[in-house]
């Protein structure tokens, strides 16, 4: 008996041993793997991008796919030093087939500015990618000249974007990508909403800005601020789209990317597809500033419903991103 009870008490004291070596053993484990994630982090953010002259992170090689690039339509008014940032930018994106500059100032670009703008260009153009820049001069100066049908326009997508604002390019990139998957949609990184107002006693619709969206988690149009879309939506802008929308465009020097937003959900009976993105503001303040703002665009949006006879927008709450640049997905 008392040498059984010896052996069951070895027994308990080695399973005791064994216990607390399994929890240290558990523990360190665990330590090791928080200092190998902490790593893995810090290095992560060592080579995430860093500014906006980075254009290489999370980016894929569209020239091995023939055809697969997409061309810029860059709107600009007189901000000659964001213009050559802007292209400066831009044309070292790898999928870039060309920079189509929409031009409605009286005066046409100095010779000393497309010289600029040219070198510039070229210097980028490496190898086999070459990038076409083409100034598209308008006679008028009118926010439709963004959305003019473009002739030779080689690549299928577009990508509308204003002279103030920049995107990495490894972000232009994976919107592209994006747009790809579902190239009749709108795919955009910056999103708007619009709801239903029933406080009147009828259907009445306002338009939401960027607090809207991130209060309410949808959103129902992204901004041709900085956006992709199928070069066939030009022409239907300019010939198909009922010419009061443009002519109220024209007048009220506001909303043409809404009436774009309409035309394409209109098209797709779908929403379009908001891309996440950083985004760089490399210029002053626009119209959003001002007052008003949203006023005229609720106004906006209640004037194309009755143009097109029906709200065709449609509300949603996905959004893409890039888990190879997030952490946790």
């Amino acid at each position: 008996m008392r040498g059984s009870w010896i052996n069951r008490r070895g027994v308990q004291r080695f399973r005791q041993i064994m216990k607390t070596t399994a929890g240290s053993a558990k523990i360190k484990l665990l330590l090791l793997c928080c200092i190998v994630f902490t790593l893995l982090a810090l290095a992560g953010r060592a080579s995430k991008f860093n500014g906006w002259t980075n254009n290489s992170v999370f980016s894929s090689d569209p020239l091995a796919v023939p055809g697969k690039r997409y061309a810029i339509l860059m709107n600009t008014w007189k901000r000659y030093d964001l213009l050559k940032k802007s292209v400066s930018h831009y044309s070292s994106c790898p999928g870039l087939d060309s920079i189509h500059i929409v031009w409605s100032e009286p005066n046409p670009p100095s010779e000393s500015l497309i010289q600029f703008l040219s070198d510039v260009v070229q210097l980028n153009s490496r190898g086999a990618r070459k990038v076409d820049l083409v100034f598209d001069i308008n006679k008028e100066d009118s926010l439709n000249n963004r959305f003019k049908e473009i002739k030779d326009l080689k690549a299928d997508a577009v990508f509308s974007i204003d002279d103030d604002v920049i995107f990495p390019c490894s972000s232009v990139e994976f919107a592209f990508n994006v747009w790809r998957s579902a190239p009749d949609a709108m795919v955009g990184f910056v999103p708007r909403a619009h709801w239903v107002d029933h406080s009147g006693g009828k259907v009445y619709y306002r338009y939401g800005g960027w607090w809207s969206v991130w209060w309410t988690g949808t959103y129902s149009m992204v901004l041709s601020k900085a956006a992709f879309f199928h070069k066939k939506y030009l022409s239907m802008y300019t010939n198909k789209m009922p010419a009061s929308i443009r002519d109220y465009v024209a007048k009220s020097r506001n909303c043409e990317d809404i009436a774009m937003s309409f035309l394409v959900a209109n098209v797709t009976a779908a929403p379009p597809i908001w891309v996440k993105g950083k985004i760089f503001e490399i210029g002053s303040t626009g119209i959003s500033s001002l007052g008003g703002h949203s006023e005229r665009r609720t106004t906006c949006v209640n004037r194309f419903v009755a143009e097109f006879g029906r709200m065709p927008l449609v509300s949603t709450s996905v959004k893409a991103v890039d888990s190879r640049s997030a952490w946790f997905w």
